[in-house]
């Protein structure tokens, strides 16, 4: 347990940064509320609408597809990295691999799962 004492230290001393500029900010920090400190945007510009506008269900669909191909490419990575070892084996794994991701995507764009109208 030695071993982790700089560790335990270092975030005992980035934890007491944190919670010293945050308690410093609230005591020495100024208050002085002004009507367009409190308006709704910074820039000047007075809302159009309301905030709570829905948001169509393709945005959620393209962010999740996004979200789910970019995470299977995090595994080419580590296979290019061990290439040489992994030799035929490995570069016939990670065709199928990239073969199974393939067809995903195609079945999604037949689909129309990436149009936006």
């Amino acid at each position: 347990m030695i071993q982790y004492l700089p560790i335990l230290i270092l975030f005992i001393i980035a934890a007491g940064f944190a919670i010293t500029n945050i308690g410093l900010s609230a005591v020495l920090g100024r208050r002085k509320p002004t009507a367009e400190k409190l308006s709704p945007y910074e820039c000047g510009i007075d809302p159009v609408g309301t905030a709570r506008e829905r948001f169509s269900v393709k945005f959620y669909l393209i962010a999740m597809i996004f979200v789910i191909f970019d995470i299977e490419v995090v595994f080419l990575y580590p296979w290019a990295v061990a290439f040489k070892e992994l030799k035929l084996f490995g570069f016939i794994e990670m065709l199928i691999f990239v073969g199974i991701l393939l067809v995903c995507y195609l079945y999604i764009w037949k689909r129309g799962g990436l149009e936006w109208d």
